[in-house]
């Protein structure tokens, strides 16, 4: 078990994009560096990367990664790792190192889906078509829809500096289309009201 969990130095995007090409997997770029290749620059540093994969494509990521690298579970505040075979049925978040004296160099991010639907986990009414939480780069990179990861950050359970300035950021770029599922979904996880969704309808912002 590990417990340097600030020792991070993440590897870049196009590093990642090396690696998950070559995976027979459906993956994204998740997290803020998802909302910098939305908008085409990096906006801010980074501390990590996530990459987005779906639950039931696991395995198949593992037998491909633990080749090279070293995959730990991330759950309960606790590391440990993540052994050959075994099926995750809720943890949702793995930390990839290259060798257990070396730093974290990137996150996995496992989603849910049901019958060709993407769920959201912390309201599963919330849902959208596989095929349409993903879009990509010029040059090819996939990366989580922006209105989608903005859910993801403004439906935590504390909006951190960082998200809030990133939907600042984001916010007056995204389609009309986009911004009407992240108000709707807004106000399904949070019908008493969100911060988000107030200064949308207000237009505070």
């Amino acid at each position: 078990m590990r417990t340097d969990i600030y020792n991070w130095v993440p590897i870049t995007v196009s590093e990642v994009s090396g690696i998950f090409s070559d995976i027979p997997v459906k993956w994204g770029i998740g997290g803020g560096w998802a909302l910098d290749l939305y908008l085409g620059k990096q906006s801010r540093a980074h501390a990590d990367i996530d990459v987005i994969l779906f639950r039931e494509e696991q395995l198949t990521a593992f037998a491909y990664l633990s080749k090279d690298w070293i995959l730990y579970k991330a759950e309960n505040g606790k590391l440990t790792l993540w052994n050959e075979g075994e099926f995750l049925a809720s943890t949702n978040d793995i930390w990839v190192c290259r060798d257990d004296e070396s730093p974290w160099a990137f996150q996995i991010m496992f989603v849910d889906t049901e019958h060709d639907f993407w769920i959201y986990k912390r309201e599963k009414s919330i849902r959208r078509e596989v095929k349409d939480i993903f879009t990509e780069t010029g040059g090819g990179t996939p990366y989580l829809k922006p209105e989608i990861q903005l859910l993801y950050k403004g439906g935590s359970a504390e909006i951190r500096e960082k998200d809030q300035k990133d939907f600042l950021k984001v916010w007056p770029s995204l389609l009309p289309q986009a911004k009407e599922w992240l108000k709707s979904s807004l106000n399904i996880q949070f019908p008493n009201g969100h911060p988000w969704a107030d200064s949308i309808e207000n237009k505070n912002f």
